[in-house]
């Protein structure tokens, strides 16, 4: 968006009037958004579009798991650095760091995590795009195996990808997001065929989502990844690398997760239909609510009032 100066306005008395330098349009992809903050902006229109992972996080109500699992995460660190944390207590000021380090015990795993996935993405979009794996990441022990299983998964399965960590957005419900990316697989769809019993096309374009948390025979992916991937599904627009749209690609009502570990990976059917996508919005609703009209709703304390012969004295 351009900003001009308004019409018909006086230069101050001091110096010539001065305007706004013109933005030049974005052109290629610099056209695509990219999230900031919570959201993305259409630089082309000037729209903003609130990310879809931020709608989840603000809007679903995971206080009771989240707590459990960080008292979890907690009590493991605490056990494990039992001596350190004996001899600290016996110093004021080694506790006191001691006892904030323990409460960031979470927070640091969840980073961990966090960093873990954003690799195995930047690994993942390489493979899919023809680009050279990047050298750090082929060089890390840490990552090898999880390169090593997601060939073996794209081997096996007979995939092939038709987009990678692609922009999507809906305007009319004003909300946008990273898709992992768009497969085929003949393998796949006659699997889901006899899962789900029903007739499923064999090059039908399937949503895939990458999670790399839990454990590989136990959690890691969660029903969030349905709501996530019913937005995706029904966005209207979606950039290309060089920044042109075109209309979302229709994909099939159930996604895949590729759930994937060190110690191997599996597929996980998700339901992304239209039932899953009207909760997503009433999810979005919530979030709404708990980042804007529940910050209005409590009042301050009321006072007795003041009597007319109290405010005549």
């Amino acid at each position: 968006m351009t900003n001009t100066a308004q019409a018909g306005a006086t230069a101050p008395a001091s110096g010539p009037r001065r305007t706004k330098k013109q933005q030049p349009a974005p052109t290629g992809a610099d056209r695509i958004p990219r999230p900031s903050q919570g959201w993305y902006r259409d630089k082309v229109t000037g729209q903003k579009l609130r990310r879809v992972t931020t709608i989840l996080e603000q809007g679903c109500a995971k206080g009771e798991a989240l707590t459990i699992w960080a008292g979890n995460i907690t009590a493991e660190t605490a056990m494990a650095h039992l001596p350190q944390l004996v001899a600290a207590s016996r110093q004021p000021e080694q506790r006191a760091e001691m006892t904030t380090w323990l409460k960031r015990a979470h927070m640091r795993k969840k980073d961990e995590r966090a960093d873990i996935g954003t690799a195995v993405h930047r690994i993942i979009e390489s493979h899919v795009l023809g680009q050279p794996m990047p050298a750090e990441l082929l060089d890390d022990p840490e990552m090898r195996p999880f390169l090593r299983h997601f060939l073996r998964f794209v081997e096996e399965w007979q995939v092939t990808f038709e987009a990678s960590e692609m922009v999507v957005g809906n305007y009319e419900q004003g909300y946008a997001g990273t898709l992992d990316y768009l497969l085929r697989s003949r393998l796949i769809a006659a699997a889901l065929a006899e899962h789900l019993g029903v007739p499923v096309p064999p090059d039908v374009a399937l949503m895939g989502d990458t999670k790399t948390g839990g454990e590989l025979d136990v959690k890691g992916v969660y029903p969030e990844a349905a709501l996530q991937m019913a937005a995706y599904r029904n966005a209207r627009v979606a950039w290309l690398r060089d920044g042109s749209t075109v209309p979302m690609p229709a994909t099939y009502s159930t996604g895949i997760v590729l759930h994937l570990r060190p110690e191997g990976y599996r597929l996980i059917p998700v339901t992304c239909d239209d039932d899953v996508y009207r909760a997503f919005l009433v999810i979005q609703e919530a979030a709404e609510w708990a980042t804007g009209l529940s910050k209005k709703v409590i009042r301050p304390a009321l006072e007795l009032p003041t009597t007319t012969e109290e405010r005549a004295a």
